[in-house]
């Protein structure tokens, strides 16, 4: 894979800089609704910990735009994280300057230090080389333990590592890349790929890369209806992209003889997006004007459920209709039951899949459930991570 694992390096008395992703939801009062990605990079902290190094953890939560926001500090991750452990971990300042190397002199083996929000400052996202050497001055030692950010070539997750000897990557990093590559490099087939979401703009590269891996695509949500405007059907109200019916035409020109390239043949559609609206089960050719549809039917549901439950590999992102209103959630729902009853291995990637998942109840029955939405399906794309190629192209030295 052309990278180092955490295990494979000494630890003990060195500063480790941690990229975790700890950009976790909150509410108005500024307390976590969702912990997920602070509990999925335990382990590799723990290790570092147990190992008898200094452990540094940075991450962004949210986009206070290069400016210090109290609504955006780190200080709610930091208890989170204090009370997972089951020790302290302190909050810094800042994440560069005098007062946080400071801390870093004072600290002992197995200590835990969080700076604060790396996205205070604007040379971050800008990837600022200065950035990129003072963050990389606070350390010997750096692991990405943040999947979900290393789409994005900023100084935490692509230009410090130009200025560091050993380099390496998390375990939770070396989960998500080792199980992305089964969906990329060789996967069993039948290979089952379930698309769905609001558009198809937003899915093109992936369905592009797709087309010589899978034997099936499964297309549904919102960008279903640009494909069946392509093939002429009348879609009422529900969510065009005017300017990728031609493309739509294309790619469904391109999978004939190819792959099975399935779309929903009925549909819940409503009189309006509410859960008070009429609605009513319609097939392609008797969607009435004027109506919107919501969720896929369940005819679909049933040949849907039957090409996931044939399948050895299963990649999905996007749910298959409006599942945050209940009238509309079947779909999706149906859709996660029936991965979690298949034996295939299954990738499940992007925010709204997982949070489907989780409220369907298998996210237990899931192969791999990625932490990263946009990072997964760029990799899905066959695009190059800049987070992933700094831990190629810098193995660094042991030591």
């Amino acid at each position: 894979m052309g990278f180092r694992k955490v295990d494979q390096i000494e630890l003990r008395g060195k500063r480790v800089f941690i990229r975790v992703d700890f950009n976790v939801p909150l509410n108005e009062k500024n307390e976590i609704t969702d912990d997920t990605r602070i509990v999925s990079s335990l382990p590799t902290i723990k290790f570092v910990c147990e190992a008898g190094g200094k452990v540094i953890l940075a991450s962004h939560l949210g986009r206070p735009k290069g400016k210090r926001d109290p609504k955006y500090s780190l200080a709610p991750v930091a208890a989170k994280l204090s009370r997972l452990l089951g020790k302290g971990a302190l909050l810094a300042p800042d994440c560069i300057g005098d007062e946080v190397e400071k801390q870093i002199e004072k600290m002992k083996e197995g200590e835990v230090l969080l700076l604060e929000n790396l996205r205070f400052h604007p040379e971050e996202e800008k990837n600022d080389e200065s950035f990129s050497k003072a963050l990389a001055s606070l350390c010997d030692v750096y692991l990405n333990d943040a999947f979900g950010a290393a789409h994005r070539a900023h100084a935490s997750t692509e230009g410090m590592t130009r200025y560091l000897k050993t380099v390496a990557c998390g375990f939770l990093m070396m989960k998500e890349i080792e199980s992305l590559e089964k969906a990329l490099v060789q996967p069993q087939t039948p290979y089952v790929a379930i698309l769905g979401g609001a558009k198809v703009s937003d899915k093109i590269g992936v369905i592009k890369n797709l087309m010589d891996k899978v034997t099936t695509i499964l297309i549904g949500g919102g960008m279903a209806y640009t494909f069946l405007k392509a093939k002429g059907y009348h879609v009422g109200k529900s969510l065009v992209e005017e300017d990728q019916i031609g493309l739509s035409k294309k790619l469904l020109e391109e999978a004939k003889g190819k792959i099975k390239f399935l779309l929903p043949t009925d549909h819940v559609a409503a009189q309006k997006m509410d859960v008070e609206a009429k609605r009513e089960i319609v097939s392609n050719d008797k969607i009435p004007e004027g109506w919107i549809c919501l969720d896929i039917g369940p005819e679909t549901i049933k040949v849907f459920s039957e090409e996931i439950l044939s399948a050895k590999t299963i990649f999905w992102n996007g749910p298959m209709g409006v599942f945050e209103m209940e009238p509309f959630s079947h779909g999706t729902f149906a859709i996660a039951r029936a991965i979690a009853k298949s034996s295939a291995f299954s990738i499940v990637g992007g925010g709204d899949s997982v949070a489907a998942v989780n409220q369907a109840g298998v996210g237990d029955k899931i192969g791999h459930i990625s932490t990263g939405g946009g990072a997964s399906l760029e990799l899905i794309e066959g695009k190059k991570l800049p987070g992933i190629e700094a831990l190629r192209r810098n193995g660094g030295e042991i030591g």
